[in-house]
């Protein structure tokens, strides 16, 4: 259990990628859903509950942080 939090986090941190806050908030939104359904299994949350919750500070970082600072670059779906 104890391994799973931190690469739950360091989902979360990389939840951000493209330039665009709709883009950033869409890619953390997937990769905080991922990591929250992770979370719940190990902390007693149901794996819907764990999900949405990921996927909610997930879109929430991805919109909130700048690309200057954390930039994955360009998400797949932006040709």
């Amino acid at each position: 259990m104890t391994r799973l939090v931190p690469l739950a986090l360091g989902a979360l941190l990389v939840g951000a990628c493209g330039t665009a806050p709709g883009d950033r908030g869409l890619s953390g939104a997937g990769l905080g859903a991922g990591a929250g359904v992770v979370v719940g299994a190990v902390t007693g949350l149901t794996l819907a509950q764990g999900a949405l919750v990921g996927a909610g500070v997930g879109a929430v970082t991805g919109l909130l942080t700048d690309p200057d600072k954390l930039d994955l670059g360009d998400p797949p779906w932006a040709d």
